[in-house]
């Protein structure tokens, strides 16, 4: 839990014309209501959520059953271009001990973030699984990408 940095102008592209030119009352609305469309398509799991913006800032309050899916759904509206930082303010019913993080560069492959991480370039589907279903293929990372690297059990 806590405050994450992500780069604003990379990501998934969720808001369009109708969020970016609407009303400033009524744009945080529209975004935050498309972010929470997005985790939902994702099918990330929650009890509660509810989602708030304050310009580009994203507060996530709710709970969730344990440390992944929390991590993961702060991944997910943190990845979206327009997010510069995701306050996770959310419980976790189970917690655990948190995840790092590894902000893909020009040059990166999974293999390559989990030789850095875990020693052993052969774990990239480690990092591959802890990223679904934000990532869809273990190739298709890009610059900027903030990825979940699990600690090993």
């Amino acid at each position: 839990m806590g405050l994450f940095s992500f780069i604003k102008g990379v990501g998934a592209k969720l808001f369009g014309k109708k969020e970016e030119e609407a009303p400033a009352e009524e744009k945080a609305q529209l975004k935050a209501s498309a972010l929470l469309s997005y985790v939902q398509g994702l099918g990330l799991p929650f009890k509660t959520i509810k989602i708030s913006l304050r310009g580009d800032d994203v507060v996530l309050t709710g709970e969730v059953e344990n440390q992944a899916d929390s991590e993961k759904i702060v991944l997910a509206i943190g990845n979206v271009e327009g997010v510069d930082t995701v306050d996770n303010q959310m419980t976790v019913k189970a917690p655990a001990p948190e995840s790092q993080y590894h902000t893909v560069e020009k040059g990166d492959w999974l293999s390559k973030i989990a030789e850095k991480y875990y020693g052993d370039a052969k774990k990239f589907d480690v990092i591959f699984e802890a990223n679904r279903p934000m990532l869809s293929d273990p190739d298709k990372i890009y610059p900027g990408q903030v990825l979940r690297i699990p600690n090993l059990v």
